[in-house]
């Protein structure tokens, strides 16, 4: 009886991880759409969704947190209970990012599109896969998978500093379009933020595996 319960919560513990992940993935897709697609009314529905990822966070850590106290589970499954509580917040800041870009996305459809943005939407579909992978490779236990993506958060900072250029020569060239430029710089810092998360949620896949953390490590080429 005692193991089918630990077995039930290490359940529930990762079925939480998950749906919250898939709902901050679905607002970063929404709020990408939103802004690109110039829609508002979607862009309302993500800032009015971040409140239930918000309590999906909390739930997490109860549960994770009460399976430990309840069972003082050791190695491995000490790591899973470890990892949720860290995985939690992670999830929740991507949400929260999602948020911002989908406030800024309202913000700029009041105004004609800037045409300079051309890098965007790709940082912003290369940090949204990053998170994707990174929950697949949590869910795979894969830290090759993991590992990669950290690797992969190099071409998103790339992107940034490159499209930082574009837009401060477009404000430059074009001094009427320089608030909606400083909107779409926020949106890439987000986007570059939102590859951060994903990067750490990767290192602690290596972590949940291996028993050992990363953070902070350069890694082997």
């Amino acid at each position: 009886m005692m193991q089918r319960h630990f077995e039930e919560e290490l359940e529930a513990i990762k079925e939480a991880i998950l749906t919250t992940a898939g709902m901050a993935e679905r607002a970063l897709a929404d709020a990408g759409k939103a802004l690109f697609e110039r829609d508002t009314e979607l862009a309302q529905t993500v800032i009015d969704g971040d409140d239930e990822i918000d309590q999906m966070e909390v739930e997490i850590d109860r549960l994770a947190t009460e399976f430990m106290v309840r069972h003082q589970p050791a190695a491995a499954d000490l790591r899973f209970a470890v990892t949720a509580i860290k995985l939690g917040p992670d999830l929740e800041r991507i949400a929260d990012l999602a948020t911002n870009i989908a406030e800024r996305a309202i913000s700029l459809n009041k105004y004609p599109p800037v045409k300079a943005t051309i890098d965007l939407p790709r940082m912003l579909n290369l940090s949204r896969a990053m998170v994707a992978d990174a929950i697949s490779a949590y869910v795979k236990r894969d830290t090759v998978l993991a590992r990669e993506i950290i690797r992969r958060d190099d071409e998103v900072d790339s992107l940034y500093v490159q499209l930082l250029r574009v837009l401060i020569t477009f404000m430059l060239e074009n001094p009427e379009v320089i608030s909606r430029c400083i909107g779409l710089i926020f949106v890439a810092r987000y986007a570059e933020r939102v590859a951060d998360q994903a990067t750490n949620i990767a290192e602690e896949v290596v972590y949940l595996v291996e028993g050992h953390p990363i953070r902070h490590q350069k890694l082997e080429e």
